[in-house]
């Protein structure tokens, strides 16, 4: 949960200093951006599932 925290509290830190210095945020700006980045996370976790049965 810490971790987790850490994450979102830097997350934060840097989208405010991108805006705040006016550049683009180096984020996926729609859902469906983000529901790839969420994809990918699962798609790792998937495969380290399966390469346990090997």
């Amino acid at each position: 949960m810490k971790l987790t925290f850490i994450a979102l509290l830097t997350g934060i830190i840097t989208g405010l200093i991108f805006s705040i210095i006016k550049l683009p945020l180096p984020a996926p700006p729609t859902l469906p951006g983000i529901a790839g980045i969420i994809g990918i996370f699962f798609g790792s976790k998937i495969f380290e599932y399966i390469k346990t049965f090997k």
